[in-house]
């Protein structure tokens, strides 16, 4: 693997859709950057300190949310003098985004008072009263024909659709939730889940006229749903709890068709591979390891080692007296063919679990020295990235894991993002960011001999 340099940041970094450019605020400053050569392409100046960034899908177009100001600015990347500043007054802005056809924002004032689409063609604005949350309870079907809007009145939960084209109401209708916390569109736009917050388990699946096809809650009288997500093929939607055990739904039956619990041991005969972080000091010359500059890290060798069960999970049990407990399963995402997905169960965040669905069953697990900072799927290839606050990278494949020391004095890899095509990763340091270059897994990599045959019609 290649690593960029190091360059200067201050909060977002996010890639183009088009895999093409890299936008990364420094502090008041909107810098562009080629993704191959990383050389900045456009340099633009906002009013304020830029709280968020966000590109259009298109890849034309990018806003920055300067947040204190309550104050949006687009920019054009092909048009360096086109620039678009939106401002709701006193009423003020919380959170902005774009809409699928990239020529409209939709913003969210404080104290969730209305959510207003803009448009960038026009100066034409329609308003929803009342927006649920400012970040969430707001779904876009994947057509980006329809979207769907979480909203609060008289003390009751609705779910507002509008037609992304010309914004008008399509349908109003009350959902069964005490107080809804999010929901978003199946990924074959037929359904729309939603779900309660923590304080009531409770799963509702709507059709888009309102029906309510299936109501789902695993039990009673204690801290519900943390995360859901729906699988990429729609065919699961996966529900993760405070008890520590994610169900798998499908979506013909809308009953749970496995159910995941995260055991605080791991015992035979689970045929489960556990990867285990050690370190030791390194056996060569240590004479060039001091000339090239490299962390303190690089003195030991970092590498996973597979090892047999019985193992045990180190966990921590959160304080009752205390709100938002560390405990459940705050983190899940499936991967890009929806054969794989991983969680994060809060109270053991050195530990990240990798379940197939096809089997049923736990087919890895990673246990990190340090907890998990950010973990995230390939968008392309089933294959993980991690990183936990380190100089180390971590990366897992069906086929193996491995520990990839990053090359760069005094960096430790906080977060991590992927580019749209599955060729590099983004890692952020707490005021750098570096590029790594990512070869293609060998299982995916295209037979030359094999793709000669079929061009020449002999396969």
């Amino acid at each position: 693997m290649e690593f960029s340099d190091t360059y200067k940041h201050s909060g977002p970094c996010c890639f183009s859709p088009d895999a093409r450019f890299l936008a990364v605020a420094v502090d008041y400053r909107l810098v562009i950057r080629d993704v191959v050569s990383l050389k900045v392409v456009q340099l633009y100046s906002c009013l304020d300190k830029i709280s968020y960034v966000e590109w259009a899908p298109d890849s034309e177009y990018l806003l920055c949310g300067l947040f204190k100001r309550a104050i949006v600015q687009a920019w054009s990347v092909s048009q360096s003098e086109w620039t678009c500043k939106i401002d709701e007054g006193s009423i003020g802005i919380v959170h902005a985004r774009w809409s699928p056809d990239s020529r409209h924002i939709l913003t969210t004032s404080e104290f969730q008072l209305r959510l207003t689409v803009w448009s960038l063609v026009s100066t034409a604005c329609v308003h929803v009263p009342w927006p649920k949350h400012a970040t969430k309870a707001l779904s876009f079907s994947k057509d980006g024909k329809y979207i769907a809007i979480g909203t609060r009145r008289d003390c009751r939960d609705y779910v507002h659709l509008l037609a992304c084209q010309g914004w008008e109401a399509m349908g109003n209708f009350e959902v069964g939730t005490t107080d809804l916390a999010d929901l978003e569109w199946s990924p074959n736009d037929s359904t729309i889940a939603v779900w309660d917050s923590p304080l009531e388990y409770k799963v509702l699946v709507y059709s888009p006229d309102g029906r309510c096809l299936f109501k789902y809650a695993a039990y009673e009288n204690a801290l519900g749903v943390k995360s859901a997500t729906w699988s990429p093929c729609g065919q699961f939607l996966g529900v993760g709890s405070y008890d520590q055990v994610v169900r798998v739904l499908n979506h013909l039956t809308w009953k749970p068709a496995a159910e995941f619990s995260h055991p605080a041991q791991i015992r035979p005969p689970s045929t489960t591979i556990v990867f285990k972080e050690v370190d030791e000091p390194w056996r060569t010359d240590l004479e060039s390891i001091y000339a090239k500059g490299l962390p303190c890290d690089s003195l030991r060798r970092v590498f996973y080692k597979v090892v047999e069960v019985p193992v045990t999970i180190p966990s921590y049990k959160p304080p009752v007296d205390k709100p938002n407990p560390k405990q459940g399963i705050g983190l899940l995402a499936w991967s890009a063919d929806s054969q794989y997905f991983f969680t994060k169960n809060d109270n053991m965040p050195n530990a990240l679990w990798i379940w197939d669905v096809v089997r049923l069953e736990l087919l890895a697990l990673l246990l990190q020295k340090d907890p998990i900072r950010s973990a995230a799927w390939d968008p392309i290839y089933p294959r993980i990235a991690v990183c936990t606050g380190t100089s180390q990278l971590y990366l897992w494949t069906p086929t193996g894991a491995c520990c990839v020391q990053i090359p760069l004095a005094g960096f430790y890899a906080s977060e991590l993002k992927w580019i749209p095509d599955g060729t590099a990763l983004l890692l952020k340091d707490k005021e750098a960011f570096c590029c790594t270059f990512v070869p293609m897994l060998p299982e995916f990599e295209p037979d030359d001999e094999n793709e000669n045959e079929k061009e020449n019609g002999s396969l």
